[in-house]
């Protein structure tokens, strides 16, 4: 809010840009050492080429470490648009029901 001072000089109100963080903090897990034997799940927007990407990265991960397995993008469905809140919402319960390792996630692919 812009308050004028007796002589004229523009005063502003100043607001303290660091609010209350709504975010809450807590520690990632350590990446994984080796793909070999584990369950990645794929997750995509359905913008672009993602499909061609995940298929790529399918072939060359699964050339480089056996027993690695996917949880195809499919599953999870499109998460962008209008029910991106309700399907992003179920991803947790997807990853650990499919018991995935690691997720790779495309956007705008």
């Amino acid at each position: 809010m812009n308050n004028r001072t007796e002589a004229g000089v523009p005063a502003y109100d100043v607001v303290w840009p660091l609010g209350r963080s709504a975010v809450l903090h807590s520690t990632p897990n350590l990446p994984l050492q080796d793909l070999t034997g584990k369950t990645i799940a794929e997750l995509w927007d359905y913008v672009f080429h993602g499909d061609r990407i995940l298929a790529i990265l399918r072939e060359k991960l699964a050339a480089r470490y056996p027993g690695i397995r996917f949880i195809p993008y499919e599953v999870f469905g499109n998460l962008h648009g209008a029910q991106q809140r309700q399907l992003l919402a179920k991803v947790p319960e997807l990853l650990k029901e499919h018991g995935a390792d690691a997720v790779i996630s495309l956007v705008g692919a």
